[in-house]
């Protein structure tokens, strides 16, 4: 059986571990336009955010 040589160090455990908190990031579901977008985004789409209009709205290509 494989034994290892050496105690991994603390830095070396951590550095490992750390993709361990990495987390997909979360979309919702736009109410107006049914598009996917980021929580606390502007909507790419319809150009607004939070009812408001921000942006102008893509024109459909």
């Amino acid at each position: 059986m494989a034994v290892p040589r050496k105690k991994v160090s603390r830095m070396k455990r951590g550095t490992r571990r750390s993709a361990d908190a990495l987390v997909a990031p979360t979309y919702v579901e736009d109410k107006e336009s049914g598009e996917r977008r980021r929580p606390h985004h502007i909507d790419l789409k319809s150009g607004k955010y939070r009812g408001r209009q921000i942006l102008q709205p893509k024109a459909e290509a």
